[in-house]
């Protein structure tokens, strides 16, 4: 049985549609992350996985691009809480979990011009680096 606004709806010629899955919409439903995942990047727009500096970074913490999974601060509220992620926030916020290890920086673009920033994501990385290479000495 149609209601009243539905009928009206339907004469004004408004096509309403119906959710499938209204609970995404509402932060029920958990993001899948793929089991390789080592290292969230959390950034308002990914990182491109043909950068160089990108590259170089994913090969300083001996990791692929494959390890990696890219999800802006909003998503973080609707990843699954099975397991321990490192983070690496990419730009000017703060972290938004209780994670033991993260990363923090500036976009890609700038990050290119400041060798500040780059000293000081390195220092961050070598200040994890037994939580990045557990099989080091």
């Amino acid at each position: 049985m149609t209601s009243r606004r539905d009928w009206f709806l339907q004469q004004l010629g408004i096509t309403q549609w119906k959710l499938r899955r209204p609970a995404i919409l509402q932060g029920e439903a958990a993001m899948p992350i793929p089991s390789n995942v080592r290292l969230l990047i959390v950034a308002q727009s990914p990182p491109q996985h043909q950068d160089p500096l990108f590259c170089d970074l994913l090969l300083s913490l001996h990791l692929t691009p494959e390890q990696t999974y890219s999800l802006t601060p909003n998503q973080l509220a609707v990843i699954p809480k099975d397991r321990q992620y490192h983070y690496w926030y990419l730009g000017n916020h703060e972290p938004l979990t209780d994670a033991q290890v993260h990363l923090q920086s500036p976009v890609l673009n700038e990050l290119y011009q400041d060798g500040h920033a780059k000293r000081a994501l390195w220092q961050q990385i070598c200040q994890y680096e037994k939580d990045f290479y557990p099989d080091a000495g």
